[in-house]
């Protein structure tokens, strides 16, 4: 007998006004809206409101560069538009072939040239113009990438523990993170009709989204598969993870949390970040099934009238876990099994050569905030392209925003060495605290962003460096993150200490996550500066160097010492 899915539990939504975001989705004629039309006019650099909107689920997003802003403003021109364009890449692996026509697309129609590593386990283009939107969609389709559903309110960019081919449980692993990807896709050819010179759909063809409707989801959707004892994709910054459970030589499948998520709104205490849930162990079979139960349960039951509170992680506290995870049940047919004991140990990459079950080495590139472009003295994209002409692997991008060269042969290793020592890919005096600090892009594009935070990232690593000199602990680390905005795209709301931009030059303070990433920290300053920053800093990593415990983390001491108190409970917790 099929199962009739059950309405909301929760009728507190009831009679509210949608927002208008979903008014622009059903009148979208899936996805396409007027940007065509748009794309035709190349006399105004960017588009209307509503398809502003609509392009994100096409993987763009419209910025203007925020440092010229206001004196644009004053000679009354329009923002200088441009657009970001976010690529599609389940599990960060791309050939070099691939590169190869990623770094020309950069070079060749991008006012910026860099390309952006991300924590999406994927690469954006910046200072993109309107007039070179299609060229870059077409280029890239040449050699099988494309943006869709990379943003906008649809599964996202699948992400998966870098390097799959590490055993034989990541290469298993990798290739189910693919076909779910791929399963979350658009069911209607909007994407190839806008960008690739598809042909239109006949007006009178019925055209559906069974999957998603022709309203998608409420929110954005992050889907990941994770390898213990490496938690490098952050299980707690996604509405699903997927725990992948090995015994006797066999991953025989995966606990499933649910309903994790970093962003939050400043001055909205309803909003918060959010760990997931533990909904137990499903076979592998099962993962495809179980994932488009609990996406179509949010789908239905997802806040559409309030777009703060839209995300899982909100409908969890608003129906109640246990009502969410039986309707998951009910929809797919499977019941969930008690959760498999697992453990992770780290969270960063491990940054340099290692080797693989086939023999073969695997190079990781630490790359500062994911940015690939050539630097005085450090020619890095030049440096990628040499490597990618004679590389005869693959590459993984991380969800770090670093880099792995994957797949090289005893016999190629000293040239592909001698490459990333030459262009300044690799080098001998990276710090562990440089490894373990990362951050979004934030200012001059981010049209989000409130403070520095790629910029302002490499300085203060090199102030936190100092200390952790002077106070005789050179060798540790803290994790390390500064985010832009509450958004949290550079993933501070799980670090040991993470800064979350409130205004120019001023950050809130978020403290006592744990290096492991599986545990939430506090707020626990708000609207610092520098000054601020430092001195709490100082006085912070003085007191770890001289009061911790034997291997005892950052985060962890700050818990112990009374610091600040562990969040057990995001809603109460956080801010408390």
């Amino acid at each position: 007998m099929s199962y009739e899915p059950k309405p909301s539990p929760d009728n507190s939504l009831d009679g509210r006004a949608l927002s208008d975001n979903e008014r622009i989705k059903t009148e979208s004629d899936f996805l396409r809206g007027t940007i065509a039309e748009a794309l035709d006019d190349q006399v105004y650099g960017g588009f209307s409101p509503d398809d502003i909107q609509l392009i994100k689920f096409h993987g763009l997003y419209q910025q203007d560069d925020r440092d010229i802003r206001g004196e644009r403003k004053k000679q009354k021109l329009d923002p200088r538009h441009s657009f970001l364009l976010r690529a599609r890449m389940p599990g960060g692996v791309c050939t070099p072939q691939q590169w190869l026509q990623i770094d020309k697309y950069a070079q060749e129609r991008t006012m910026v040239g860099s390309i952006r590593l991300t924590t999406r386990q994927t690469f954006q283009y910046h200072g993109i113009l309107k007039r070179n939107l299609r060229p870059i969609f077409q280029g890239l389709d040449e050699v099988g990438i494309d943006s869709i559903f990379t943003a906008g309110d649809v599964n996202r960019n699948t992400l998966c523990t870098s390097n799959p081919v590490e055993s034989k449980f990541h290469a298993e692993m990798y290739e189910l993170s693919k076909q779910t990807s791929e399963h979350f896709l658009p069911n209607t050819k909007g994407f190839a009709d806008l960008w690739l010179n598809g042909e239109k759909v006949a007006s009178n063809e019925k055209q559906s989204e069974p999957l998603y409707s022709n309203v998608y989801l409420p929110r954005k959707f992050k889907i990941a598969f994770v390898m213990p004892p490496q938690n490098d994709i952050d299980v707690h910054a996604n509405d699903i993870s997927f725990v992948a459970i090995v015994k006797d030589d066999e991953l025989i499948g995966y606990n499933v949390l649910v309903g994790a998520g970093l962003g939050h709104t400043h001055g909205d205490k309803r909003t918060h970040p959010r760990k997931a849930d533990d909904f137990g162990f499903i076979a592998k079979k099962d993962v495809i099934a179980i994932s488009e139960a609990i996406v179509t349960v949010q789908r239905d039951w997802g806040n559409r009238c309030d777009r703060h509170l839209s995300k899982t992680k909100y409908t969890l506290e608003r129906v109640g876990v246990e009502a969410f995870k039986a309707e998951v049940e009910g929809r797919s047919g499977i019941k969930f099994k008690a959760s498999k004991d697992y453990k992770f140990e780290y969270r960063g990459d491990r940054i340099g050569w290692i080797k693989g079950i086939d023999n073969k080495w695997h190079l990781t590139l630490f790359i500062e905030n994911g940015r690939i472009l050539d630097f005085p003295g450090k020619p890095l994209k030049t440096g990628m392209r040499e490597i990618a002409k004679i590389h005869k692997g693959d590459f993984r991008l991380t969800a770090n925003q670093n880099l792995i060269i994957a797949g090289v042969a005893d016999k190629d290793k000293k040239k592909i060495e001698k490459l990333a020592v030459e262009y300044g890919l690799k080098t001998a005096d990276l710090s562990a605290q440089r490894e373990n600090s990362m951050a979004c892009v934030s200012f001059p594009t981010c049209p989000l962003a409130m403070a520095e935070a790629e910029r302002y990232l490499p300085g203060l690593v090199t102030k936190v460096e100092d200390m952790l000199e002077e106070y005789g602990v050179a060798d540790e680390h803290l994790v390390l993150r500064v985010t832009g905005c509450p958004n949290g795209c550079g993933r501070a709301a799980l670090a040991e200490f993470g800064l979350v931009g409130k205004g120019p030059g001023k950050y809130n303070i978020l403290l006592g996550g744990n290096r492991e990433g599986t545990r939430l920290p506090k707020m626990y300053m708000e609207n610092v500066d520098e000054e601020g920053i430092l001195a709490e800093l100082d006085s912070l990593i003085g007191r770890w160097a001289t009061e911790r415990e034997a291997n005892e983390g950052f985060g962890d001491f700050t818990i112990r010492a009374g610091i600040v108190e562990e969040v057990v409970i995001a809603s109460r917790d956080f801010y408390a």
